[in-house]
């Protein structure tokens, strides 16, 4: 039986999961939490491995966002399998989560028998590539023998402002939600400016958007 945690801050998703996994036989929902603190705190109270065999894990998490839960789970917990889930195209952030340790990608609009082959997969130790996050992954290593700019050369925090800027929010809103000062926001934003070759917040966006439609990261 494979031991499911959903992570995930939106009921009706988390329903829609159990739903998929429920026809699954040898798929569990073992327990569900909606913010990255609860996360962490639930694979601990599971006792890691011994309790869970597979994370579900969503990016948009409130408290830590879900690239910094998969950070502390693969230090915390390296043997349990991640698979993160988002609505955003795999241009835009697969890469960047298989670098950090995921077993897998998967949007959350996928079909739910590949939901349920891709839980399989990554529970067994495997990793679960759909076409475009293999094609982001190819577009990453082409990327970085050719040049050292793009979305793939900002360092996480970097990238954690870099989305929260193209999601419309302000410096000071960003600072609120990682506890950052204004001007460490501000210095951050700068660095993004740079690394992405955009000049302000509309560029920055427009950038987003093509890597969006692309699912290339440059």
């Amino acid at each position: 039986m494979i031991r499911v945690l959903i992570g995930d801050d939106h009921r009706v998703v988390r329903e829609g999961l159990k739903q998929v996994l429920a026809d699954a036989e040898d798929v569990r929902v073992q327990a569900e939490v909606s913010s990255g603190p609860e996360v962490l705190a639930k694979v601990a109270a599971c006792g890691g491995t011994a309790g869970l065999d597979l994370v579900l894990l969503d990016i948009a998490l409130p408290g830590l966002d879900g690239l910094e839960v998969l950070q502390a789970l693969r230090r915390d917990h390296p043997g349990l399998p991640v698979l993160m889930l988002s609505t955003y195209p795999e241009g835009q952030y697969a890469v960047r989560c298989i670098q950090l340790g995921a077993g897998g990608y998967l949007n959350k609009s996928a079909d739910p028998d590949d939901m349920v082959a891709a839980v399989r997969k990554v529970a067994a130790g495997g990793r679960y590539l759909t076409a475009a996050t293999a094609e982001a992954l190819a577009a990453s290593v082409w990327a970085g023998a050719g040049k050292a700019g793009g979305v793939e050369a900002l360092s996480h925090r970097e990238h954690q402002v870099f989305r929260l800027l193209t999601e419309g929010m302000t410096v000071s809103e960003i600072g609120a939600r990682l506890k950052l000062a204004p001007n460490t926001v501000s210095t951050y934003r700068t660095r993004v400016l740079e690394k992405t070759g955009a000049r302000n917040d509309v560029e920055l966006a427009l950038y987003a958007e093509r890597l969006a439609r692309s699912g290339l990261a440059r």
